[in-house]
């Protein structure tokens, strides 16, 4: 199994958003960072599971079960590579450039 690496666009937006969720109703910030957690492990054990989206690099993408995310992510030679932690609703493909 392959490691995983996470940017760190990834990781703020994964923080923001949990906050974001936390702050409204407690405890859902950490729904949704079991909710990612569970995505990446999905990703770990079968990287091709997400669906491919082609451009400059190309990437694949999983939702988040249960919450209006999902993952943005490259195989690579040594890694899993996740440049994005991204919002369904807005601004798709944002990310293509990390």
């Amino acid at each position: 199994m392959k490691p995983v690496g996470i940017s760190e666009p990834a990781a703020q937006e994964l923080t923001e958003a949990v906050r974001w969720y936390e702050q409204r109703r407690p405890g859902w910030g950490d729904r949704l960072f079991d909710a990612v957690s569970h995505t990446l492990e999905l990703i770990l054990a079968h990287p091709e599971i997400g669906a491919p989206r082609s451009g400059r690099l190309p990437s694949r993408q999983l939702r988040v079960r249960g919450f209006p995310y999902k993952v943005a992510y490259r195989i690579r030679e040594d890694d899993i590579y996740v440049v994005a932690i991204a919002h369904t609703s807005r601004r798709p493909g944002y990310w293509e450039n990390r």
